[in-house]
């Protein structure tokens, strides 16, 4: 369900991360290594409207409903006018409602509602979006897991730092093949709905077409090995000059305190400039809530949903 005219690719990237750039959005899935990695299980795509870039998606959030959605118009220069960028919101409010949906703005990130609603006063409504709300840590709290409150996690990384011999490398497309065999070994494993298991499979495409082109789209990307096995991987974009974003992180549980040393090398091996990281959202996915809440996020990334009044 493509709502505009042009879909995510490479050749798309310069064009694209000039406006994502253009800002501070400080959301994990306003970056083009996100975008790009989840372009087909989205239908992520984007079109020159005005004097913004609008990139539209479908949420996956709703079992039973498909619901395409605009992200923030975005600018190229840091700056909004609220009469242009009106005139902006209108025309993709009227291009999803010419093909027959409801329009809504998601991904908003709060200190964006003041923007939007002077260019639009009074005629939208803000929801608050709990489940995607992104985990920001500091890069150096999740290297150290210091303190009594991540005392347990400490434990679990100093076992497995004295228990195993590793090897932590720099994650290439030239293992792209190696890192789909693990990513389909870690699958195996799982017990899921019919539902879980089709996104399961759409995130298998995503997974192969990150890791043959991890060069070509900027990827920060790393993996555990032992004995010649790729056990654990992490894989992560840049959203600005300070923070990156983990996108995925994955890890055979076979070896006890493997996702805290994942999580520990991929960071320790971080650009000197990056100091926090975005562990994006939870989805409402409780077990996943308890696990980004119990490494202690120094704040919550908020956003938001905005729905014309009617």
């Amino acid at each position: 369900m493509f709502m505009l005219n042009n879909k995510i690719t490479i050749e798309s990237r310069a064009i694209l991360e000039k406006f994502l750039g253009g800002f501070d959005y400080n959301t994990s899935g306003m970056s083009f290594s996100s975008l790009y990695m989840w372009r087909d299980i989205n239908d992520f795509c984007w079109q020159k409207i005005g004097d913004y870039i609008c990139i539209s998606g479908l949420s996956h959030l709703e079992v039973d409903k498909q619901e395409p959605f605009l992200f923030p118009p975005l600018t190229n220069n840091g700056k909004y006018d609220s009469s242009s960028l009106r005139k902006t919101i209108y025309a993709a409010k009227k291009i999803f409602e010419d093909k027959g949906y409801e329009f809504s703005i998601r991904l908003m990130p709060k200190h964006m509602i003041e923007i939007i609603e002077e260019a639009c006063p009074g005629e939208i409504d803000f929801l608050d979006d709990r489940p995607n709300y992104d985990y920001v840590y500091t890069k150096q709290s999740l290297i150290e897991l210091k303190g009594r409150s991540l005392h347990s996690k400490k434990n679990h990384l100093n076992y497995f730092f004295n228990n195993y011999s590793y090897e932590y490398v720099k994650l290439t497309s030239s293992m792209a093949d190696k890192a789909m065999k693990f990513i389909e070994e870690f699958n195996k494993r799982k017990k899921l709905s019919e539902h879980e298991m089709k996104l399961l499979k759409m995130e298998e495409r995503a997974m192969l077409h990150a890791f043959q082109n991890l060069e070509k789209v900027g990827y920060l990307a790393g993996a555990i090995i032992i004995d010649g096995k790729i056990e654990a991987l992490s894989i992560g974009g840049q959203i600005n000059k300070n923070t990156v974003t983990v996108h995925v992180e994955k890890a055979n549980t076979d070896f006890r305190g493997i996702y805290q040393a994942i999580n520990s090398e991929f960071c320790k091996h971080m650009p000197a400039e990056i100091t926090l990281v975005n562990r994006e959202e939870d989805m409402d996915i409780m077990n996943l809530r308890k696990a980004k809440l119990s490494y202690k996020p120094i704040w919550m990334e908020e956003n938001y949903i905005g729905i014309f009044k009617k």
